[in-house]
């Protein structure tokens, strides 16, 4: 039987889309799950251990060289002071390119180095810090929790996290004072005044899912569905032509509205002829709800 599970936005930012609507006033919602991106990814994947070691596996996924040694996501970061400490505004999305992000980094990898620590630009809007052998790793929360919020409160703490807070704090008056930022500054461009390290751990041994098909953007879901040995594609009209044991699984947290809808779009018209047997939907705020090829009889339900 096959199956399709759409991982959506938080249904407040979709909640426009008519089709979605219909699907939700036609399914069965399902029991709530926590809210937050890693809730979705645990449902979709497995893997040992209780943290999810992000950077390993996107090193793994992208430059195939992570090891047995602990990494920590870097990535390029704006944050913005305000009257009660400071915010992140963007994290990695920051329209770096090669040469932009060589030239950031270059200052930051004795700041790293002497801590035995080595700075790696995976690519430009993605780097990584390799870290020695027995290093604990910090616990600094994804991108996704931080953005928005105080900065402060999503540093690690305690004496464990003096070490990682000093160097953070090292690298943003580093970066501040680059020359490369004075010029994106005045050329209007949001600057790139700290790096972010989060998601840190070791390559673990195996991924499981039972996830077949993948269709995402998302660098971390990608390396999760590569350690799984799940079949890749980057377009979503392949999604409706599964084989009839598949499960896909359909990355759309974060498309825009016309993207949301052509590929929602294609997941009804698979549905309606039996090319799929169910559509499962993951969305971000922790709602769950399951649409079967009979509830389209079920025109008589209201919307709740």
């Amino acid at each position: 039987m096959a199956t399709l599970r759409v991982l959506l936005p938080a249904l407040s930012r979709c909640a426009d889309d008519p089709l979605l609507r219909d699907w939700l006033r036609r399914g069965d919602r399902l029991p709530a799950a926590a809210p937050g991106r890693e809730s979705v990814l645990r449902e979709a994947f497995e893997w040992p251990g209780k943290t999810l070691p992000a950077a390993a596996l996107t090193r793994e996924a992208l430059a195939g060289d992570a090891g047995d040694t602990p990494w920590l996501c870097a990535d390029p970061a704006h944050v913005q002071p305000d009257l009660a400490g400071a915010r992140m505004l963007a994290c990695g999305s920051l329209d770096l390119d090669a040469g932009e992000a060589a030239e950031l980094a270059a200052p930051l990898r004795p700041l790293f180095g002497d801590q035995g620590l080595l700075l790696e630009l995976t690519e430009p809007a993605r780097w990584h810090l390799r870290l020695q052998r027995g290093t604990p790793v910090p616990d600094f929360d994804p991108p996704a929790v931080v953005l928005g919020a105080d900065l402060l409160a999503h540093l690690p703490a305690g004496p464990d996290g003096r070490r990682w807070r000093a160097l953070f704090n090292e690298a943003q008056v580093i970066l501040h004072q680059h020359p490369r930022n004075a010029q994106r500054r005045a050329a209007g461009r949001m600057t790139v005044n700290c790096i972010w390290l989060w998601g840190g751990g070791t390559l673990p041994d195996w991924v499981r899912s039972t996830q077949t098909h993948v269709v995402s953007e998302d660098p971390l879901l990608r390396a999760l569905a590569q350690r799984a040995g799940a079949v890749q594609a980057s377009d979503v009209a392949t999604l409706p032509e599964l084989p009839r044991d598949a499960h896909g699984l359909l990355d759309l947290a974060a498309a825009d509205a016309a993207r949301l809808a052509a590929a929602l779009a294609a997941g009804e018209a698979a549905l309606r002829r039996g090319r799929i047997d169910a559509i499962e939907l993951a969305s971000g705020d922790g709602s769950r709800a399951r649409l079967r090829r009979w509830h389209r009889w079920r025109f008589w339900r209201r919307a709740s």
